[in-house]
């Protein structure tokens, strides 16, 4: 969108002589306003064919107009109310080195030598300033009525859109971001309009692969938008949480480049984009580095079984083929060779859930070779470790705090900083049985669970068998509780 007031291309208009006014819809915000926004609406052909669709599904119910390439609308509007709300306006109607601003007072002088006040003027003798509007941004074909809904909201009334619904939110949003007067319209949202905010998040059916739908994820990506601009942290630290639990279509490895022809929130602002994908590839690395390390040990020379002195090899490898069974039939493991076509069995796991993930591997049967290897299988030994991610996974670190990220996003990034060659700085987290065992990790939201958490899942490797493997010697590198 163009947030300039400059006249529009090849259309030069003279509003002071009678007969020359735009075919414009008019509407007054106020009767007696003193200045005449003239706004320019424009639609791109792919916004209007998406409306056109959804007015086709809703049919006879259907109470939006037909969408038009163009639309002007002239507002009658209060220049106080303006300056008093808007920070874009106060220096777009005030500031003499805007053309805008020398309008008005050329406008007001002639009016003064009628002796006519302003806001008993005709609309044709007020001063008139354009603005040009595009659908980049939100992809809305009625941004008229979001606008004028937004000048309302500006001069202190109600909104007169019957349907509210979570595109027009969003697209109040953007505009309030637009014009500077965001404090106006998350408090009229807040207290004065009546919206209930859609659920895109839903708990899956047992057996069932769950993925969020592209539907859900454009409104939940419309979410955090709205709670970004519009302040509602509560709001926004909820649905930053549900996407990087359930993960986005646009954070797939095989998604398309975008070609610019997204609404503004398929790439969200101010950094959150790239932080919420790598916060979820934190956390799906670390859940993934479970089932990677006992395959390691079950391939390793050392030896696994737990019978004492008549442990066995057969039993390791007895354990390792039902471990790999296992895995693959659940599709949280993906042999590949050297064929051409190998990779094609690789899924797309861009959209799974993480709950899901752990579900799945707390399915792991207790293998047992014979009625006396009792405790050498997988289950044995993942299951309080998948415990202790669950926990982790009720910190307050996991989504992103709306002020922090605005004040010191520095240190609120999960992202390394890098040393000198461009690499970070090694972290390895060595799980025991301590650490399993704490208490503080049984309640949401403990103390000093959020640094924790953020330590084990940007560490850059995990031991889950360090006092098995005779590490308890070594320095200890796992994050301590802070307080």
């Amino acid at each position: 969108m163009d947030g300039s007031g400059q006249a529009l291309d090849n259309d030069p208009l003279d509003h002071n002589v009678a007969g020359k006014l735009p075919e414009v819809i008019n509407i007054d915000i106020v009767q007696n306003g003193d200045l005449i926004l003239d706004v320019t609406f424009e639609n791109s052909r792919d916004t209007i064919r998406s409306a056109q669709a959804a007015q086709s599904k809703l049919g006879s119910q259907g109470t939006q107009p037909v969408p038009k390439k163009k639309t002007r609308v002239a507002f009658r509007v209060s220049i106080k109310a303006l300056k008093g709300q808007s920070k874009y306006f106060e220096k777009l109607l005030t500031d003499i080195r805007f053309l805008e601003a020398n309008d008005i007072s050329s406008a007001f002088a002639a009016l003064s030598l009628k002796n006519i006040k302003p806001d008993a003027a005709e609309a044709k003798d007020l001063p008139w300033i354009k603005i040009r509007d595009d659908d980049q941004a939100t992809r809305y074909a009625y941004r008229d009525g979001a606008f004028a809904d937004l000048l309302r909201v500006l001069h202190g009334k109600e909104v007169v859109t019957k349907q509210v619904t979570m595109i027009f939110v969003t697209t109040l949003a953007v505009l309030a971001d637009r014009f500077d007067c965001a404090a106006a319209v998350s408090k009229y949202l807040a207290s004065g309009l009546k919206f209930k905010w859609p659920v895109t998040s839903r708990k899956p059916v047992r057996d069932e692969v769950s993925v969020m739908s592209r539907v859900n994820e454009d409104i939940l990506r419309q979410k955090i938008l709205v709670s970004w601009l519009l302040n509602q942290p509560t709001r926004f630290q909820s649905a930053t949480k549900e996407i990087i639990m359930n993960g986005s279509c646009r954070w797939s490895p095989f998604a398309e480049e975008d070609d610019g022809s997204h609404a503004t929130w398929w790439y969200l602002q101010d950094g959150l984009e790239h932080e919420l994908q790598y916060r979820r590839q934190c956390i799906l690395e670390t859940i993934a580095s479970v089932p990677q390390h006992f395959i390691q040990l079950y391939t390793s020379r050392t030896r696994q079984c737990k019978l004492g002195y008549d442990s066995s090899s057969a039993c390791d490898s007895y354990q390792l083929g039902e471990m790999f069974k296992f895995l693959t039939n659940k599709h949280l493991l993906f042999p590949v060779d050297f064929t051409s076509g190998s990779l094609d069995s690789v899924a797309d796991t861009s959209l799974l859930q993480i709950d899901g993930i752990l579900s799945t591997l707390r399915q792991c049967p207790s293998y047992q070779i014979d009625k006396h290897h009792t405790n050498c299988g997988l289950r044995t030994r993942v299951v309080p470790i998948l415990d202790f991610i669950q926990g982790l996974l009720s910190a307050n670190s996991i989504p992103i705090t709306r002020q922090t990220w605005k004040v010191d996003r520095h240190a609120t990034t999960w992202m390394p900083p890098g040393d000198e060659n461009g690499d970070p700085p090694a972290k390895p987290f060595r799980y025991t049985r301590s650490l399993a065992g704490d208490q503080r990790l049984r309640f949401e939201h403990a103390m000093g669970a959020e640094q924790f958490a953020r330590n084990v899942f940007t560490a850059t490797s995990w031991d889950w068998t360090a006092e098995d493997q005779g590490h308890d010697s070594l320095p200890s590198t796992t994050p301590k509780w802070s307080f």
